[in-house]
Protein backbone atom coordinates (compact mmCIF):
# COMPACT_ATOMS: atom_id res chain seq x y z
CA UNK A 1 0.00 0.00 0.00
CA UNK A 2 1.28 3.33 -0.95
CA UNK A 3 2.04 5.53 1.98
CA UNK A 4 0.08 8.38 3.37
CA UNK A 5 2.78 11.37 2.81
CA UNK A 6 2.64 15.45 4.85
CA UNK A 7 4.52 17.91 4.07
CA UNK A 8 3.64 21.81 4.91
CA UNK A 9 2.28 23.51 1.42
CA UNK A 10 2.61 27.60 2.46
CA UNK A 11 6.35 29.38 2.10
CA UNK A 12 8.58 29.29 4.87
CA UNK A 13 7.84 32.71 6.15
CA UNK A 14 5.43 33.95 8.23
CA UNK A 15 1.67 34.67 6.98
CA UNK A 16 -1.50 34.65 7.94
CA UNK A 17 -2.05 30.88 8.11
CA UNK A 18 0.09 27.53 7.71
CA UNK A 19 -1.21 24.65 5.88
CA UNK A 20 -0.41 21.01 5.93
CA UNK A 21 -1.32 18.80 3.44
CA UNK A 22 -1.88 14.88 3.86
CA UNK A 23 -2.66 12.96 1.06
CA UNK A 24 -3.47 8.99 0.71
CA UNK A 25 -5.40 6.17 1.98
CA UNK A 26 -4.79 6.65 5.40
CA UNK A 27 -5.59 10.69 5.09
CA UNK A 28 -8.58 10.76 7.15
CA UNK A 29 -7.19 8.20 9.82
CA UNK A 30 -4.12 10.29 10.26
CA UNK A 31 -6.03 13.92 10.64
CA UNK A 32 -8.48 12.25 12.90
CA UNK A 33 -5.31 11.44 15.18
CA UNK A 34 -4.77 14.99 15.23
CA UNK A 35 -8.14 17.21 14.98
CA UNK A 36 -10.90 17.14 17.34
CA UNK A 37 -13.86 19.87 15.61
CA UNK A 38 -15.69 21.54 17.62
CA UNK A 39 -19.05 19.75 16.06
CA UNK A 40 -17.47 16.90 17.19
CA UNK A 41 -17.79 15.08 13.49
CA UNK A 42 -14.88 13.19 12.64
CA UNK A 43 -13.16 14.02 9.74
CA UNK A 44 -13.68 10.59 8.11
CA UNK A 45 -17.52 11.46 8.38
CA UNK A 46 -16.91 14.61 6.72
CA UNK A 47 -17.94 15.52 2.95
CA UNK A 48 -15.83 16.31 0.33
CA UNK A 49 -15.10 20.09 -0.24
CA UNK A 50 -16.21 20.86 2.93
CA UNK A 51 -14.47 22.02 6.11
CA UNK A 52 -14.82 22.49 10.00
CA UNK A 53 -13.35 24.42 12.55
CA UNK A 54 -11.26 22.87 15.55
CA UNK A 55 -8.08 22.13 16.96
CA UNK A 56 -4.91 20.24 16.38
CA UNK A 57 -3.69 18.09 20.10
CA UNK A 58 -0.57 16.38 20.27
CA UNK A 59 -0.81 12.68 21.69
CA UNK A 60 -0.33 13.46 24.84
CA UNK A 61 -3.84 15.12 24.31
CA UNK A 62 -1.77 19.40 24.51
CA UNK A 63 -3.19 21.83 22.53
CA UNK A 64 -1.17 23.03 19.47
CA UNK A 65 -3.49 25.31 17.59
CA UNK A 66 -6.96 26.48 16.96
CA UNK A 67 -6.98 24.61 12.75
CA UNK A 68 -9.42 24.75 9.85
CA UNK A 69 -9.57 21.20 8.55
CA UNK A 70 -10.82 20.85 4.81
CA UNK A 71 -11.54 17.74 3.00
CA UNK A 72 -11.45 16.23 -0.43
CA UNK A 73 -12.66 12.94 -1.03
CA UNK A 74 -10.47 11.12 -3.41
CA UNK A 75 -10.77 11.07 -6.66
CA UNK A 76 -12.06 14.27 -6.46
CA UNK A 77 -9.41 15.96 -5.63
CA UNK A 78 -5.77 17.37 -6.60
CA UNK A 79 -3.48 14.16 -5.75
CA UNK A 80 -7.09 12.02 -7.10
CA UNK A 81 -6.41 10.78 -3.24
CA UNK A 82 -8.45 11.42 0.15
CA UNK A 83 -6.57 14.49 1.16
CA UNK A 84 -7.13 16.99 4.24
CA UNK A 85 -5.74 20.60 4.57
CA UNK A 86 -4.69 21.53 8.10
CA UNK A 87 -4.78 25.18 8.57
CA UNK A 88 -3.64 27.09 11.46
CA UNK A 89 -2.05 30.40 12.05
CA UNK A 90 1.26 31.39 9.88
CA UNK A 91 4.21 31.28 12.36
CA UNK A 92 6.66 29.08 11.35
CA UNK A 93 6.97 27.02 15.07
CA UNK A 94 3.39 26.30 14.73
CA UNK A 95 3.19 25.33 11.50
CA UNK A 96 6.75 22.96 11.57
CA UNK A 97 5.01 21.55 15.47
CA UNK A 98 1.95 20.76 13.06
CA UNK A 99 3.54 18.90 10.57
CA UNK A 100 5.68 16.93 13.58
CA UNK A 101 2.61 15.83 14.85
CA UNK A 102 0.91 14.94 12.09
CA UNK A 103 4.43 12.74 11.34
CA UNK A 104 3.61 11.58 14.66
CA UNK A 105 0.51 9.83 13.93
CA UNK A 106 1.48 7.88 11.12
CA UNK A 107 2.16 10.08 7.89
CA UNK A 108 5.14 10.14 5.90
CA UNK A 109 7.25 12.89 5.06
CA UNK A 110 6.50 13.60 1.22
CA UNK A 111 9.56 14.17 -0.89
CA UNK A 112 9.78 17.15 -3.55
CA UNK A 113 6.94 17.61 -5.62
CA UNK A 114 5.34 14.22 -4.73
CA UNK A 115 1.71 15.61 -4.71
CA UNK A 116 1.84 16.72 -7.81
CA UNK A 117 3.50 13.48 -8.92
CA UNK A 118 0.42 11.53 -7.27
CA UNK A 119 -2.02 13.95 -9.35
CA UNK A 120 0.36 12.75 -12.53
CA UNK A 121 -0.07 9.00 -11.91
CA UNK A 122 -3.28 9.04 -11.00
CA UNK A 123 -4.19 10.54 -13.97
CA UNK A 124 -5.20 13.88 -12.61
CA UNK A 125 -2.59 16.19 -15.32
CA UNK A 126 -0.34 14.87 -17.55
CA UNK A 127 3.16 15.50 -17.44
CA UNK A 128 3.64 18.87 -19.56
CA UNK A 129 0.18 20.13 -17.05
CA UNK A 130 2.78 19.22 -13.80
CA UNK A 131 5.12 20.99 -15.06
CA UNK A 132 3.29 24.13 -15.63
CA UNK A 133 2.67 23.82 -12.29
CA UNK A 134 6.37 25.28 -10.99
CA UNK A 135 6.10 27.31 -14.07
CA UNK A 136 3.19 29.08 -12.28
CA UNK A 137 4.79 29.45 -8.96
CA UNK A 138 8.22 30.32 -10.30
CA UNK A 139 6.16 32.99 -12.58
CA UNK A 140 8.35 36.54 -12.09
CA UNK A 141 5.84 38.28 -14.60
CA UNK A 142 2.50 38.04 -16.37
CA UNK A 143 3.64 36.92 -19.81
CA UNK A 144 5.63 33.91 -18.11
CA UNK A 145 2.44 33.29 -15.63
CA UNK A 146 0.01 33.24 -18.72
CA UNK A 147 2.52 30.80 -20.49
CA UNK A 148 1.96 28.19 -17.11
CA UNK A 149 -1.04 28.69 -16.69
CA UNK A 150 -2.21 27.63 -20.35
CA UNK A 151 0.15 24.78 -19.71
CA UNK A 152 -1.52 23.79 -16.22
CA UNK A 153 -5.04 24.15 -18.46
CA UNK A 154 -4.06 21.66 -20.84
CA UNK A 155 -3.73 23.98 -23.92
CA UNK A 156 -0.19 22.66 -24.56
CA UNK A 157 -1.21 19.53 -24.28
CA UNK A 158 -3.87 19.64 -26.71
CA UNK A 159 -1.96 21.23 -29.02
CA UNK A 160 0.51 18.27 -28.96
CA UNK A 161 -2.50 16.17 -29.37
CA UNK A 162 -2.98 17.48 -32.47
CA UNK A 163 -0.06 17.20 -34.26
CA UNK A 164 -0.21 13.54 -32.62
CA UNK A 165 -3.85 12.85 -34.23
CA UNK A 166 -2.95 14.19 -37.73
CA UNK A 167 0.24 11.93 -37.72
CA UNK A 168 -1.72 8.82 -36.14
CA UNK A 169 -3.37 8.63 -38.98
CA UNK A 170 -0.50 8.60 -41.11
CA UNK A 171 1.06 5.67 -39.31
CA UNK A 172 -2.18 4.01 -38.83
CA UNK A 173 -2.60 3.81 -42.88
CA UNK A 174 0.78 3.01 -43.23
CA UNK A 175 0.65 0.23 -41.53
CA UNK A 176 -2.83 -1.28 -42.22
CA UNK A 177 -1.22 -0.92 -46.19
CA UNK A 178 1.81 -2.73 -45.13
CA UNK A 179 0.19 -5.53 -42.42
CA UNK A 180 -2.76 -6.32 -44.95
CA UNK A 181 -1.93 -6.24 -48.48
CA UNK A 182 -4.39 -8.65 -49.06
CA UNK A 183 -7.65 -6.02 -47.43
CA UNK A 184 -8.97 -3.71 -49.13
CA UNK A 185 -6.97 -0.57 -47.42
CA UNK A 186 -6.83 2.72 -49.89
CA UNK A 187 -3.71 2.82 -51.65
CA UNK A 188 -1.12 5.58 -49.28
CA UNK A 189 -1.17 8.45 -51.20
CA UNK A 190 2.60 9.57 -51.41
CA UNK A 191 1.55 13.70 -51.65
CA UNK A 192 -1.18 13.31 -48.98
CA UNK A 193 1.38 11.84 -46.85
CA UNK A 194 4.00 13.99 -47.50
CA UNK A 195 1.41 17.37 -46.95
CA UNK A 196 0.85 15.19 -43.56
CA UNK A 197 4.07 14.93 -42.66
CA UNK A 198 4.61 19.03 -43.31
CA UNK A 199 1.89 19.32 -41.29
CA UNK A 200 3.73 18.20 -38.05
CA UNK A 201 6.46 20.01 -39.12
CA UNK A 202 5.13 23.27 -39.30
CA UNK A 203 3.80 23.08 -35.95
CA UNK A 204 6.36 21.85 -34.48
CA UNK A 205 8.87 24.47 -35.83
CA UNK A 206 6.02 27.27 -34.51
CA UNK A 207 6.55 25.40 -30.90
CA UNK A 208 10.01 25.56 -30.93
CA UNK A 209 9.72 29.60 -31.58
CA UNK A 210 7.74 30.21 -28.89
CA UNK A 211 9.70 28.54 -26.37
CA UNK A 212 12.87 30.46 -27.68
CA UNK A 213 10.45 33.71 -27.07
CA UNK A 214 9.02 32.36 -23.63
CA UNK A 215 12.13 31.49 -21.97
CA UNK A 216 13.19 35.46 -22.04
CA UNK A 217 9.85 36.10 -19.89
CA UNK A 218 10.82 32.77 -17.34
CA UNK A 219 14.17 33.29 -17.15
CA UNK A 220 14.74 37.28 -17.79
CA UNK A 221 17.03 38.82 -20.09
CA UNK A 222 21.23 39.29 -18.86
CA UNK A 223 20.51 43.18 -19.37
CA UNK A 224 24.07 45.50 -18.74
CA UNK A 225 23.98 49.13 -18.63
CA UNK A 226 26.82 50.27 -20.03
CA UNK A 227 28.68 54.04 -20.50
CA UNK A 228 31.63 55.80 -19.99
CA UNK A 229 31.37 57.37 -16.24
CA UNK A 230 29.29 59.68 -14.87
CA UNK A 231 26.81 59.16 -18.00
CA UNK A 232 24.08 58.27 -15.51
CA UNK A 233 24.45 54.59 -15.05
CA UNK A 234 23.90 54.20 -11.63
CA UNK A 235 20.72 56.64 -11.76
CA UNK A 236 19.55 54.63 -14.51
CA UNK A 237 20.11 51.76 -12.27
CA UNK A 238 17.78 53.52 -9.31
CA UNK A 239 15.51 54.38 -11.31
CA UNK A 240 14.53 50.86 -12.86
CA UNK A 241 15.09 49.11 -9.56
CA UNK A 242 13.04 51.72 -7.52
CA UNK A 243 15.53 52.27 -5.00
CA UNK A 244 18.54 53.09 -4.22
CA UNK A 245 20.52 50.04 -5.26
CA UNK A 246 23.74 51.95 -6.55
CA UNK A 247 25.73 54.65 -5.25
CA UNK A 248 25.49 57.83 -7.18
CA UNK A 249 28.16 60.31 -6.61
CA UNK A 250 29.24 63.58 -8.30
CA UNK A 251 32.60 61.61 -8.70
CA UNK A 252 33.88 59.41 -12.13
CA UNK A 253 34.46 56.18 -10.97
CA UNK A 254 32.26 55.80 -7.94
CA UNK A 255 30.75 52.25 -9.46
CA UNK A 256 33.70 49.76 -9.13
CA UNK A 257 32.01 46.30 -9.22
CA UNK A 258 29.20 45.14 -10.81
CA UNK A 259 25.50 45.61 -8.96
CA UNK A 260 23.04 43.62 -10.04
CA UNK A 261 19.09 43.38 -9.65
CA UNK A 262 16.24 41.74 -11.28
CA UNK A 263 13.44 44.47 -12.70
CA UNK A 264 10.26 44.21 -14.90
CA UNK A 265 10.27 45.97 -17.89
CA UNK A 266 8.06 46.36 -20.54
CA UNK A 267 6.77 42.70 -18.66
CA UNK A 268 10.29 41.15 -19.33
CA UNK A 269 12.29 40.29 -16.41
CA UNK A 270 15.64 42.20 -16.96
CA UNK A 271 18.52 41.14 -15.11
CA UNK A 272 20.15 44.32 -15.11
CA UNK A 273 23.66 45.11 -14.20
CA UNK A 274 24.96 48.11 -13.61
CA UNK A 275 29.03 48.38 -14.43
CA UNK A 276 31.56 50.24 -14.09
CA UNK A 277 32.11 53.30 -16.66
CA UNK A 278 34.52 52.09 -19.40
CA UNK A 279 37.53 54.21 -19.80
CA UNK A 280 40.81 53.76 -19.04
CA UNK A 281 42.27 54.28 -15.36
CA UNK A 282 45.80 53.88 -13.90
CA UNK A 283 43.41 52.99 -10.93
CA UNK A 284 44.04 49.12 -10.14
CA UNK A 285 40.66 48.74 -8.54
CA UNK A 286 39.15 50.75 -10.91
CA UNK A 287 40.53 48.83 -13.57
CA UNK A 288 39.39 45.66 -12.27
CA UNK A 289 35.62 47.34 -12.24
CA UNK A 290 36.75 48.11 -15.78
CA UNK A 291 37.56 44.57 -16.92
CA UNK A 292 34.60 43.10 -15.51
CA UNK A 293 32.14 45.39 -17.21
CA UNK A 294 33.81 44.54 -20.88
CA UNK A 295 33.20 41.25 -20.22
CA UNK A 296 29.69 41.26 -18.70
CA UNK A 297 29.38 43.11 -22.46
CA UNK A 298 30.60 39.87 -24.35
CA UNK A 299 27.65 38.10 -22.81
CA UNK A 300 24.61 40.45 -22.03
CA UNK A 301 21.08 39.45 -23.92
CA UNK A 302 20.46 43.38 -24.10
CA UNK A 303 22.38 45.99 -23.46
CA UNK A 304 21.24 49.91 -22.21
CA UNK A 305 23.88 51.72 -23.57
CA UNK A 306 23.79 55.52 -21.54
CA UNK A 307 25.13 58.70 -22.94
CA UNK A 308 25.24 61.78 -21.24
CA UNK A 309 23.68 64.32 -23.05
CA UNK A 310 25.08 67.42 -22.00
CA UNK A 311 28.39 66.68 -23.33
CA UNK A 312 29.84 65.97 -26.97
CA UNK A 313 30.36 62.28 -27.82
CA UNK A 314 33.71 60.90 -26.45
CA UNK A 315 36.28 58.47 -27.40
CA UNK A 316 35.30 56.13 -24.62
CA UNK A 317 31.31 56.75 -25.94
CA UNK A 318 32.74 55.67 -29.78
CA UNK A 319 34.45 52.53 -28.72
CA UNK A 320 31.45 51.34 -26.58
CA UNK A 321 29.19 51.80 -29.54
CA UNK A 322 31.98 49.61 -31.86
CA UNK A 323 31.90 46.68 -29.02
CA UNK A 324 28.26 46.41 -29.00
CA UNK A 325 28.26 44.20 -32.38
CA UNK A 326 24.84 42.33 -33.13
CA UNK A 327 23.54 42.62 -29.15
CA UNK A 328 20.43 44.10 -29.36
CA UNK A 329 21.00 47.72 -27.84
CA UNK A 330 19.05 50.44 -26.74
CA UNK A 331 20.82 53.73 -26.80
CA UNK A 332 19.49 55.74 -23.77
CA UNK A 333 20.68 59.88 -23.78
CA UNK A 334 20.44 60.98 -20.32
CA UNK A 335 20.63 63.95 -18.73
CA UNK A 336 17.90 65.40 -21.26
CA UNK A 337 16.89 68.10 -17.94
CA UNK A 338 20.21 70.28 -19.04
CA UNK A 339 21.60 71.81 -22.17
CA UNK A 340 21.88 69.66 -25.39
CA UNK A 341 25.91 69.08 -26.78
CA UNK A 342 25.71 65.54 -27.88
CA UNK A 343 25.65 64.65 -31.46
CA UNK A 344 21.99 63.09 -31.60
CA UNK A 345 22.47 62.15 -35.97
CA UNK A 346 25.38 60.14 -34.90
CA UNK A 347 23.55 58.20 -31.79
CA UNK A 348 20.39 57.65 -34.26
CA UNK A 349 22.63 55.91 -37.07
CA UNK A 350 24.32 53.59 -34.68
CA UNK A 351 21.38 52.11 -33.15
CA UNK A 352 17.94 51.21 -33.88
CA UNK A 353 16.16 52.36 -31.04
CA UNK A 354 17.29 55.72 -29.18
CA UNK A 355 15.62 56.90 -25.97
CA UNK A 356 15.41 60.30 -24.74
CA UNK A 357 15.65 60.47 -20.83
CA UNK A 358 16.09 61.97 -17.57
CA UNK A 359 17.15 59.01 -15.22
CA UNK A 360 17.23 61.64 -12.21
CA UNK A 361 13.61 63.21 -12.19
CA UNK A 362 12.23 60.20 -14.52
CA UNK A 363 11.10 61.24 -17.37
CA UNK A 364 11.36 59.33 -20.64
CA UNK A 365 10.42 56.12 -18.95
CA UNK A 366 7.71 55.26 -20.32
CA UNK A 367 9.54 55.81 -23.97
CA UNK A 368 12.33 53.56 -22.41
CA UNK A 369 9.58 50.40 -22.09
CA UNK A 370 8.18 51.04 -25.50
CA UNK A 371 11.56 50.91 -26.90
CA UNK A 372 12.47 47.19 -24.94
CA UNK A 373 9.17 46.13 -26.21
CA UNK A 374 9.57 47.36 -29.92
CA UNK A 375 14.04 46.22 -29.88
CA UNK A 376 12.29 42.28 -28.07
CA UNK A 377 9.65 42.09 -29.87
CA UNK A 378 7.20 41.30 -27.15
CA UNK A 379 4.05 42.05 -29.00
CA UNK A 380 3.54 38.93 -31.03
CA UNK A 381 4.21 36.57 -28.66
CA UNK A 382 0.77 35.11 -27.29
CA UNK A 383 2.03 32.91 -24.51
CA UNK A 384 -1.88 32.09 -23.71
CA UNK A 385 -2.25 30.43 -26.78
CA UNK A 386 -0.23 27.35 -25.42
CA UNK A 387 3.93 27.10 -25.52
CA UNK A 388 6.64 24.45 -24.82
CA UNK A 389 8.11 26.06 -21.27
CA UNK A 390 11.02 23.37 -20.04
CA UNK A 391 14.08 22.41 -21.70
CA UNK A 392 12.42 18.55 -21.42
CA UNK A 393 9.57 19.96 -23.82
CA UNK A 394 11.86 21.55 -26.52
CA UNK A 395 14.24 18.25 -26.59
CA UNK A 396 11.43 15.96 -27.14
CA UNK A 397 9.87 18.52 -29.39
CA UNK A 398 12.78 18.91 -31.49
CA UNK A 399 13.46 15.21 -31.23
CA UNK A 400 10.08 15.00 -33.03
CA UNK A 401 10.99 17.64 -35.38
CA UNK A 402 13.99 15.89 -36.53
CA UNK A 403 12.37 12.50 -36.98
CA UNK A 404 9.79 14.25 -39.62
CA UNK A 405 12.62 16.35 -41.35
CA UNK A 406 13.96 12.39 -41.88
CA UNK A 407 10.58 10.80 -42.88
CA UNK A 408 10.43 13.86 -45.01
CA UNK A 409 13.59 13.27 -46.74
CA UNK A 410 13.24 9.28 -46.73
CA UNK A 411 9.83 10.02 -49.28
CA UNK A 412 11.30 12.81 -51.26
CA UNK A 413 14.03 9.98 -51.82
CA UNK A 414 12.13 7.20 -52.98
CA UNK A 415 12.61 4.95 -50.05
CA UNK A 416 10.43 2.35 -48.74
CA UNK A 417 7.06 3.20 -47.31
CA UNK A 418 8.45 1.71 -44.14
CA UNK A 419 11.63 3.98 -43.74
CA UNK A 420 8.62 6.78 -44.02
CA UNK A 421 6.89 4.48 -41.16
CA UNK A 422 9.37 4.33 -38.30
CA UNK A 423 10.44 8.00 -38.75
CA UNK A 424 6.48 8.67 -38.18
CA UNK A 425 6.33 6.70 -35.65
CA UNK A 426 9.67 7.97 -33.80
CA UNK A 427 8.01 11.35 -33.93
CA UNK A 428 5.10 10.04 -32.26
CA UNK A 429 7.07 8.19 -29.81
CA UNK A 430 9.12 12.04 -29.07
CA UNK A 431 5.59 13.42 -28.13
CA UNK A 432 4.44 10.97 -25.70
CA UNK A 433 7.08 11.49 -24.03
CA UNK A 434 7.11 14.94 -23.98
CA UNK A 435 2.92 14.58 -22.41
CA UNK A 436 4.63 11.85 -20.24
CA UNK A 437 2.71 9.04 -21.82
CA UNK A 438 5.43 6.77 -22.95
CA UNK A 439 7.97 8.26 -20.43
CA UNK A 440 10.65 6.34 -17.71
CA UNK A 441 10.90 6.03 -14.58
CA UNK A 442 14.11 8.31 -14.69
CA UNK A 443 12.44 11.09 -16.32
CA UNK A 444 9.91 11.09 -14.01
CA UNK A 445 12.35 11.76 -11.14
CA UNK A 446 14.13 14.18 -13.12
CA UNK A 447 10.72 16.46 -13.15
CA UNK A 448 9.79 15.84 -9.91
CA UNK A 449 12.63 16.53 -7.71
CA UNK A 450 12.67 20.07 -9.12
CA UNK A 451 9.81 20.89 -7.38
CA UNK A 452 9.69 22.40 -3.67
CA UNK A 453 8.49 20.55 -0.56
CA UNK A 454 4.92 20.24 -0.18
CA UNK A 455 3.55 21.13 -3.92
Amino acid sequence: MEKTIAAISTAPAPGGIGIVRISGKEAFTVADRVFRGVSGKAICEMKGYTAQLGGAYTAAGEKLDDVVALVFRGPKSYTGEDVVELSCHGGLYVTKRLLQVTLDAGASPAGPGEFTRRAFLNGKLDLAQAEAVMGIIGASGEQAMKAAEAGSSGLLSRKIQEVKDGLMTQASHLAAWADFPEEDVPEVEEEELLSGIRRGKEALIELLRGFDRGRMYREGLATVIAGRPNAGKSTLMNLLSGCERSIVTQYAGTTRDVVEETVLLAGVPLRLADTAGIRETEDPVESIGVQAARKRLETAQLVLAVFDSSQSLTKEDRELMDSLGDVPSIAIVNKTDLPTEIDVEEIHSRFEKTVFLSAANGEGLPELEQAVSEILDTKDFHPEEGVLFTQRQRSDAQRALESLAEGENALLGGMTWDAVTVCVEDALNALSALTGEHVSEEIIDQVFEEFCVGK
